[in-house]
């Protein structure tokens, strides 16, 4: 086995221990079999699991960003909190994107994500979709498994308040947008189901779609981005289309060969592709001021 092989099989792993129901000691139990020793495996898993501590490719502290955590009511009245980045320059009214986060909750990635949506021109906000059960803790394992007890009904109804909040501010221009990965690009098709007009550009990375039958409802614009290897999710990816197109929905496909799931998030650098990541972004970037302009 090559070091390409052992990187795909242990990627496999790590892929099916974050999306379904097994527990770490089970999965680094496998993992120390595949790797041969258990000090091998830990370090494979360092490769692949996100890194907080990773360089932010737009600082916290950047120039010409403004950033704080901010709050807002949800759709039962209770508070809803995240993280909001505005441009400091720009010449009219901004338009808002949602940011919606991995199966991780809100991480040092999804506010990076937030901050170069707010370079682009953007204000990008990131709700913690934890927020109703206290926020994203410390510990990842425990937010998965806070994110896998959410009621999606409830969480997709916090989404749609956001999008109304949003909407409804005066300094913004009233359109709204939202990106979302892995878990969040399931929440981004979601919301494109459920916000119906009020959303008007939705862009998902490599998402699990929703029931097919959904797509009538969907009246935002739709961009989806595909891993090359992500099975789990590309399963569910061209009956979702199909019935996008069927619906004549405004929807574009973008497949990235030979990516990982993940590919976008520069924290996890076994899955991380510079050259997909960039093109995917700029596709978006590109998408929005199109549709959100």
């Amino acid at each position: 086995m090559d070091d390409e092989d052992l990187r795909a099989r242990a990627i496999a792993l790590y892929d099916r221990f974050t999306h379904g129901a097994q527990d770490r000691r089970a999965f680094m139990a496998d993992m120390t079999k595949l790797a041969g020793s258990a000090a091998a495996a830990q370090m494979l898993v360092a490769t692949i699991a996100a890194d907080p501590a990773a360089a932010a490719l737009i600082a916290e502290d950047d120039k010409r960003v403004d950033a704080k955590m901010v709050h807002w009511s949800g759709a039962g009245g209770h508070k809803l909190f995240g993280y909001m980045a505005i441009p400091r320059k720009h010449r009219k009214k901004p338009v808002a994107v949602l940011v919606v986060h991995e199966n991780r909750g809100l991480q040092t990635y999804t506010k990076d994500v937030a901050r170069r949506l707010a370079v682009a021109g953007f204000v990008g906000v990131a709700l913690d979709f934890l927020a109703p059960v206290g926020g994203t803790p410390k510990d990842e394992d425990e937010a998965r498994r806070m994110i896998g007890a959410l009621d999606l009904a409830a969480a997709t109804a916090d989404g749609v308040a956001t999008i109304d909040w949003l909407a409804a501010n005066k300094l913004l221009n009233g359109k709204v947008g939202t990106v979302g990965f892995c878990w969040g690009g399931a929440m981004a098709n979601r919301l494109a189901v459920a916000a119906g007009p009020k959303l008007q550009a939705a862009v998902a990375f490599y998402g699990p779609p929703p029931p097919p039958v959904e797509a009538g409802k969907v009246k935002a614009a739709l961009m989806l981005h595909y891993a090359g290897t992500d099975d789990r999710v590309n399963a569910g990816a061209a009956p979702w289309v199909a019935a996008l197109q069927a619906a004549h929905a405004d929807v574009r496909r973008f497949d990235y060969p030979g990516t990982q799931h993940a590919f976008h998030n520069d924290t996890s650098a076994a899955r991380y592709d510079a050259a997909a990541a960039s093109l995917a972004w700029d596709r978006t970037i590109a998408f929005f001021r199109e549709k959100l302009a």
